[in-house]
């Protein structure tokens, strides 16, 4: 997520940053999006690539990569 961030502008404390407070949920990340500032400066396709980090912090990684194994439908 965080290389699909940097191919869509942001340097690359930003978009690690990011990316690393998205899935942990632990809120203000650094440079753009740090405590002094917002997420408002993204546009629209970052903000999809860290809503979709959001969920797979939330539903755990481990969780939704189990899902798409076939061997989950199998049985």
């Amino acid at each position: 997520m965080t290389m699909m961030m940097l191919f869509s502008g942001l340097d690359f404390m930003t978009a690690f940053s990011a990316v690393i407070a998205c899935i942990t949920s632990t809120g203000p990340g650094l440079n753009q999006v740090g405590p002094a500032t917002t997420y408002e400066s993204l546009n629209d396709v970052q903000i999809w690539i860290l809503s979709l980090a959001m969920l797979l912090g939330r539903l755990e990684i481990f969780t939704v990569m189990v899902i798409f194994t076939p061997a989950f439908w199998r049985k």
